[in-house]
């Protein structure tokens, strides 16, 4: 039996909402083949959970926490703002949170199995939605920390800066979830990203007709735009356009060691729902 990755547990339970060991079981069971992991599992959790475990939960809330010298982030989605917006979905998050927070080393598989997977199966079973705690993050250790929370709770950034102040790590924050950077510096960028934006960029250069050696020239000025478009240190800081970040920092003294930004389901697809058919599911069930 092949081995199971985190990776493969992660997405099977964001596709079906279950809890971890049941969906690392289920692949197991089923040698890694994720549908029919998800068919057994809906077998042994009911047609009426497998319903609605199987839904996208692309909403939700991001939280973030200071405890001591820390900062913690959270992100927890459901299916529909209006449920995002309701008080014991909030509650359950703001309770992950600072579960969280209290045990920060704890890994989100820890987390979970201390208590609060019976909390969210207890939600999923009152909201009637698919409910997903996704991920969690923290400061390292550094000089500084800061974050930056958007005020409806679908944006978060948390930074840890090496020098500077608190003040200058908000500052950072708030960029950086402005901004979405990809990394932090130029030369962080990796290496397959770069070369294909210049395979994308030598095609659209060639079509202009001029020889190799200019054309090669636009392909490099092109790549060398993209990267200081999407590193953090080479982007204008957002509160004054005529500071570049990597500017700010000298001024401060100061390096960045790490950012985390969370936005409210990236990266995760939308399945398209036919309402004809979910109702008539509904009124089948």
């Amino acid at each position: 039996m092949s081995a199971i990755s985190a990776s493969q547990v992660k997405e099977l339970r964001e596709k079906t909402g279950l809890g971890l060991m049941d969906c690392k079981k289920a692949l197991e069971g089923a040698n890694g083949d994720m549908e029919l992991a998800i068919e057994e599992l809906r077998k042994t959790s009911g047609v009426k959970a497998s319903k609605k475990s199987g839904r996208s939960a692309a909403d939700g809330l991001i939280g973030i926490e200071s405890k001591a010298q820390d900062i913690f982030m959270i992100e927890v989605n459901c299916e529909t703002d209006f449920v995002a917006r309701d008080d014991s979905f909030v509650a359950f998050t703001n309770e992950t949170l600072q579960a969280y927070a209290e045990n920060p080393e704890s890994s989100l598989e820890e987390l979970l199995n201390n208590g609060i997977e019976d909390n969210r199966e207890k939600l999923v079973q009152k909201l009637g939605e698919n409910i997903v705690v996704r991920r969690v993050a923290k400061t390292q250790n550094s000089s500084a920390v800061g974050s930056y929370l958007h005020s409806n709770q679908k944006i978060g950034c948390i930074v840890s800066l090496d020098g500077g102040d608190e003040s200058l790590a908000n500052d950072i924050a708030m960029h950086a979830a402005a901004t979405d950077p990809m990394a932090i510096s130029p030369s962080d960028i990796p290496e397959e990203i770069v070369a294909k934006e210049r395979e994308i960029f030598k095609a659209q250069s060639e079509e202009s007709g001029k020889p190799p050696e200019i054309i090669e020239k636009m392909i490099e000025g092109k790549v060398s735009k993209f990267l200081a478009e999407v590193s953090l240190t080479e982007q204008d800081f957002v509160k004054d356009p005529n500071t570049k970040i990597s500017q700010l920092l000298k001024d401060n003294n100061a390096n960045i060691l790490s950012f985390t930004r969370y936005e409210v389901g990236e990266g995760i697809e939308v399945e398209k729902v036919d309402f004809a058919s979910e109702v008539m599911s509904q009124i089948e069930g």
